[in-house]
Parts: C-alpha cells; sequence; structure tokens
C-alpha cells in the first residue's frame, strides 16, 4: 500500500486538470505523496492497523496547507484545465469568512479526527490491554478438511475492540460540539435515509464469511484454486479485487477470503503473507468500483441513485491499479519471498 500511495496525488490532479496540471503543479503531488506515506507508514509498523490512512491524510492536509507558503504554481487551474481568474481565486480563498472565522470553522471541522487520533491510538496501541479482554470465546473442535488432523476452532467476544473505541469517540465528540436535539434527529433520519442497505450488508457478509470458512468451503475452494500453480499469484489480487466489489469493505472481504488465501499459501508452500496481503491490497484499489462506496460518495451530491455513473468513470483507473498491484506481488512471489514471511 505504501507504493501505491505515491500514485493518487498525481492521478487526481491529471483528472482534475488534465496534462498541464501536472506540468505545473508536480511540485504538489511530490509533496502529498510523500507526507501521505510519512504519516501512514510509521502509523501502521507501530501503531497498528486501525489509523494509518488518516494520520498519513492528517500529514497530508497540513503539508499542502503549507506548501503554498514556499511555492505556487504559475497558473491556478480549475476543473478541466480552465485558468480561473483573481475573482475566482480570491472567492474561493475567501469562502471561509474572516481568517479568525476560518480557524474557528478549521478547528471545528478537523476536531473529530484529532479526537479519535486520540482516544483510538491510546483505545488499540501495543501498551493497551482493552482489545485483549476475552470474557467469553467459545469453541468447537472438528477434523480439518485440509490436513484431516483435529483442529479447535473459536469465537472471541472482545466488547473493548477498536469499533468500541469509534463510538467513543462519537460520545466525545457529540459532548463537545452539543448539537440540538432536533440537528440529532435529523442526522440520524437522513443517515438511516441514505444508509440503510449498507448498514445490511456488515451482518450479511460478516455471517456468510463464518459459514464459508467455518463449513470447510474455504478450504475445498483453496484446493482447487491451489492447482493454478504460481499462477495463483496473479489471481489472489483479482479475488480480493472482485470480493470488494460485491461486498463494498476491506474488511468483510478479508473476513470472507483472507483464510481462503492463506490456505492456498500453505498448500503451495508460497510467502503465509502474500496471497492475504495482495487480497487486502486488491480489494483497496477496487474500492473506487464499489457500489457501496459509491452509494456512499454521491450521498450528498447530484449523482444519488446513479451510482452506475460514478463506477464506470472509475473502472479504469481501478483496473490500472490492479495491474500495478499484480506486478508487485509477483515482485515478492518471484524475488523477494522471506519479505513476506512471518
Amino acid at each position: 500500500m505504501t507504493i501505491l500511495a505515491l500514485f493518487p496525488p498525481w492521478v487526481l490532479i491529471y483528472l482534475v486538470s488534465g496534462k498541464r496540471g501536472l506540468r505545473d503543479g508536480w511540485p504538489l503531488a511530490v509533496i502529498a505523496s510523500l507526507a501521505y506515506i510519512a504519516g501512514q507508514l510509521p502509523t501502521a509498523v507501530f501503531l497498528g492497523p486501525y489509523l494509518p490512512d488518516i494520520f498519513g491524510a492528517l500529514l497530508c492536509f497540513a503539508a499542502l496547507l503549507l506548501l503554498p507558503r514556499v511555492w505556487r504554481p504559475k497558473t491556478v487551474l480549475g476543473f478541466g484545465g480552465r485558468e480561473l481568474d483573481q475573482a475566482e481565486i480570491g472567492g474561493i480563498a475567501g469562502a471561509g469568512g474572516t481568517p479568525a472565522a476560518g480557524t474557528r470553522q478549521a478547528v471545528r471541522g478537523l476536531l473529530p479526527f484529532l479526537v479519535m487520533v486520540a482516544v483510538v491510538t491510546a483505545w488499540t496501541g501495543p501498551w493497551s490491554s482493552l482489545p485483549k479482554y476475552i470474557p467469553y470465546e467459545p469453541a468447537v473442535e472438528a477434523v480439518g478438511s485440509l490436513t484431516h488432523k483435529a483442529v479447535k476452532v473459536s469465537w472471541s467476544f472482545a466488547p473493548w475492540v477498536a469499533g468500541t473505541a469509534i463510538l467513543v469517540c462519537w460520545i466525545l465528540v457529540v459532548a463537545f460540539l452539543r448539537p440540538g436535539r432536533t440537528q440529532l434527529r435529523d442526522t440520524f433520519r437522513t443517515i438511516g435515509r441514505q444508509m440503510w442497505g449498507a448498514f445490511l450488508v456488515g451482518p450479511i457478509v460478516f455471517g456468510l464469511a463464518d459459514v464459508f470458512n467455518y463449513s470447510g468451503m474455504a478450504n475445498s475452494l483453496a484446493n482447487g484454486f491451489a492447482k493454478a500453480g504460481t499462477g495463483f499469484v496473479v489471481l489472489s489480487a483479482l479475488i480480493g479485487w472482485i470480493g470488494i466489489a460485491l461486498s463494498g469493505s476491506n474488511t468483510s472481504t478479508n473476513a470472507v477470503f483472507g483464510g481462503f488465501q492463506l490456505s492456498v499459501a500453505r498448500i503451495l508452500g508460497a510467502p503465509l503473507l502474500l496471497f492475504p496481503s495482495l487480497n487486502s491490497v486488491g480489494a483497496e484499489v477496487g474500492k473506487a468500483i464499489a457500489s457501496q462506496t459509491a452509494s456512499v460518495g454521491v450521498s450528498t451530491s447530484k449523482y444519488v441513485r446513479q451510482e452506475g455513473t460514478v463506477i464506470r468513470y472509475n473502472l479504469p483507473g481501478s483496473l490500472a491499479y490492479l495491474v500495478i498491484v499484480v506486478a508487485i506481488g509477483c515482485l515478492y512471489y518471484f524475488w523477494f519471498p522471506g519479505a513476506m514471511r512471518p
């Protein structure tokens, strides 16, 4: 993911302002991509999987705010590569009103992210035992469908995982911002109307994942796909890409196919971390064409109920990213397998 994080700023600049935007605005793309990685990579390595993208985005945002103090493009381009005149530039710059008002708006806008960073870091960091608290862990014993040896499968009820931390963040933000009852009621009503379908996806997909994995279907499928041999390194990322197109969630895709990918790696003697990683990264680059993601993204735009238009627009870029992921997977599989072993 760190390598792929280099590309989005370049792609976004090109989509907004074309080749001319890239020619004039390349320093912005360089600073944005490097700042994002500077926040994402150490967070993933030292703090865990919950906040890398948040830290990366916040550091990228800060770097782009500071960049105009030392560099500005010769011409400011709008959508389609159209040059903006001084009146338009002034209107954008003054959209927040006075500097003091703009600062207050920025603080209120960033507050939920700052609270989330503080709470989730303290809650889920290596020093915290909260996510490890498991008061109830039912288990069953069975015979493995691949090894034919006795296995034990358990389900851990962990009430203080990262999701609970997010709920605490929401409570703290609400307590600080103090929205009125009417505003809260209208917000929940709007969210329910726009997101009811997405709310159903979670329990349905995770229920499917449990049945798929615990019934032996995942192992049976792994046994069949393993016959592809080394060619599975191409299929691995593609399966993650298709999985997120169906479920809309990287987490759901990993829940369904993560164990299956690990089983294939064991059968083929491949690096154990490679195929599950490709599944996750393949899902990440496929998020742009996921119906659930598109539905959420257009919920406040004129494209509500026109998600197909957005998905068709994103499809070529998503496929290009998928090719890059497959190439990186081949690189690790054939030349650096040791880097993907636990």
